[in-house]
């Protein structure tokens, strides 16, 4: 890769790469304060924050779809065009947190029973956490429609500031809410809410001061949903896929659930980390391809799929130097400890091939060529991780049976997006796709 290309793929990555990671090192941060606590508070909090994944999910969505029109109208010449983008993506996210708020009021019992299985306590108190951390999703979703625009405009810095300060604000509040306060797992909870209403507070502000029209474009909205139809569809995969995981896991008894909570995160902590690269993807070929140059977008499409592969094995080396110390960050119970070992190995070996994933997944996201990225993980989905989780609970294969499945996933998501790269296929130019 030439000096230029890495340096305007660093200058998008790197400040993306501390966004991205404020939140999930937040659940980190929460997931340790809690783990003091016990076992079952532990449990509920896998459930609770399990349940609560499909409110970050919602936002990826919204901010990657967001992203690449942003960016095709930017890399076109009109920045006025690719703000409003992100106003139109604010009124939906709104209108997205407050209903998925309300909703979660009632929802949250039955699903966190579902979730539980036969462990009533741990599924009241799941209930619980959720009904409050629910409070937080629409400021979660504008912070994700903020982001998704200011990516667009190649405008990294200010999410920065916004997202790292909200999150530092909550994860000094988590642990004075739990054990001084009293608390206990439900300060988590408004910790959790805390941070996300004042993020999206900030990113509101962001927009108002473009000068910007703030009306409501149904129009615009409609082609925003046809766009986040076709990755809602390929985040439902995700999110069935990581549900039944969890469900799983919580019927092999709480250690198992407890350390598949901390592994997990993990997992998502690196993932979000590695979209670092995924969000400049968005970024740079989503500007080339709205301004005419097919060339150039598949030329960085090929060179950001060997960065992620890079960044992967990074991240590879840190895991494992940190097998024998890093779950007892989060829990002092030795069965917690050993089944948080089951998995590691797999979480070490697969952080290489997720680098590669991450990487083409924001290539083609930038692209608009999101069709073929619902159909390859629903297919990734369906014919792999599902079937792998429940033959892994029929077989009482445990937490190695869960994480195998997971490998499955992976390797048929990474064999699909490497045949469409090498097609040239995606690479469509235009200012909107």
């Amino acid at each position: 890769m030439s000096e230029y290309s890495l340096r305007r793929v660093a200058s998008l990555a790197l400040p993306a790469l501390v966004v991205l990671a404020a939140e999930p090192l937040y659940v980190l941060v929460d997931t340790a304060v809690v783990g003091h606590l016990g076992r079952l508070p532990l449990a509920a909090l896998a459930i609770g924050g399990t349940v609560m994944s499909v409110a970050a999910w919602l936002g990826a969505i919204m901010a990657y779809g967001t992203t690449g029109r942003a960016a095709r109208r930017y890399g076109s010449g009109d920045r006025a065009a690719a703000v409003a983008e992100g106003v139109q993506a604010s009124w939906l996210a709104l209108g997205a947190g407050v209903a998925l708020a309300v909703a979660m009021q009632v929802a949250a019992g039955p699903l966190a029973s579902t979730l539980a299985g036969a462990e009533s306590d741990v599924a009241g108190a799941a209930a619980q956490w959720l009904r409050i951390a629910a409070l937080g999703a629409p400021g979660l979703l504008l912070a994700a429609a903020g982001n998704g625009w200011m990516r667009g405009v190649q405008d990294t810095r200010r999410p920065l500031r916004y997202v790292l300060g909200a999150n530092v604000l909550s994860a000094a509040l988590c642990p004075v809410l739990v054990y001084p306060l009293g608390m206990g797992l439900h300060g988590s909870a408004v910790a959790n809410a805390v941070a996300q209403t004042v993020s999206g507070v900030l990113f509101v502000r962001a927009i108002v001061v473009e000068g910007v029209p703030l009306r409501p474009q149904p129009a615009m909205m409609r082609q925003q949903v046809m766009l986040g139809r076709d990755l809602l569809i390929r985040g439902a995969a995700f999110q069935a896929s990581f549900l039944s995981a969890t469900a799983v896991a919580a019927r092999f008894g709480t250690a198992v659930v407890a350390a598949h909570q901390i592994t997990l995160q993990l997992w998502f902590f690196c993932a979000l980390a590695l979209d670092a690269v995924a969000i400049a993807a968005q970024s740079l070929v989503g500007a080339a391809l709205g301004a005419g140059q097919e060339a150039e977008a598949r030329d960085l499409g090929r060179r950001i799929a060997v960065m992620g592969g890079v960044c992967g094995v990074g991240f590879a080396i840190l895991v494992g130097a940190g097998a024998g110390v890093v779950p007892g960050w989060f829990s002092s119970d030795p069965a917690v400890h050993e089944q948080a070992m089951v998995a590691w190995p797999w979480f070490v070996g697969l952080l290489p091939l997720a680098g590669v994933v991450y990487a083409l997944d924001g290539v083609l996201i930038g692209a608009g060529d999101a069709r073929f990225l619902r159909n390859a993980t629903i297919v990734a989905a369906v014919g792999g991780f599902l079937p792998a989780i429940w033959l892994a609970y029929a077989l009482e294969a445990g937490l190695g049976g869960i994480w195998a499945g997971l490998a499955l996933f992976i390797v048929l998501r990474l064999a699909t997006l490497l045949t469409r790269l090498r097609s040239g296929a995606w690479a469509i130019a235009g200012a909107v796709r």
